[in-house]
């Protein structure tokens, strides 16, 4: 684990006044995020969100990385894993075409992605809005087919459901 993956993955987050909380389906994904957290030096605390409910939470403190910034090109990989890991899709059924994207609400954070890709060498598609009527503030790009080996080789994915996707490709 790393302080600028958590920063990727803090796409999928919301912030409260002392800390920073990821929600996800997987509990594994969420445990794998709290034990990476703790190998860092800090604590981070993994629950159940409701009864009911198949949604994890992993909350930590803002102050383990509230100063820390994306520098080296490393950092970007390491960011846009993170970020990928929380808000990005993969296909998963064989019977449909394969494909990579990432999503977000903010057009400017999804921009910037685009862009580190791009600086990396994959090929991106255009910054897309899927349904204007649906979800008008929701923005998606797709990674081109040609660049899906690099994705899984140079970004890849620490997140259990998306490896054996992406292992696939290399």
């Amino acid at each position: 684990m790393t302080k600028p993956y958590l920063i990727g993955a803090l796409h999928d987050a919301s912030t409260r006044k002392h800390t920073y909380r990821i929600c996800q389906k997987s509990k594994q994904y969420v445990e794998f995020i709290a034990q990476g957290i703790k190998t860092l030096g800090s604590n981070a605390w993994t629950y159940r969100e409701g009864k009911d409910r198949n949604l994890y939470v992993v909350e930590f403190s803002r102050s383990l990385i509230d100063e820390v910034t994306i520098n080296s090109r490393q950092d970007e990989i390491e960011y846009l894993r993170g970020y990928f890991d929380t808000d990005g899709g993969i296909a998963k059924q064989s019977l449909v075409r394969f494909y990579i994207y990432f999503a977000q609400k903010n057009l400017l954070d999804v921009q910037e992605a685009k862009e580190m890709l791009e600086k990396l060498g994959i090929a991106c598609g255009k910054i897309h809005n899927p349904s204007q009527r649906v979800a008008p503030n929701y923005w998606r790009f797709y990674v081109r087919t040609k660049s899906h080996s690099d994705f899984a080789r140079i970004i890849g994915s620490w997140h259990h459901e998306k490896q054996s996707f992406l292992r696939m490709k290399i």
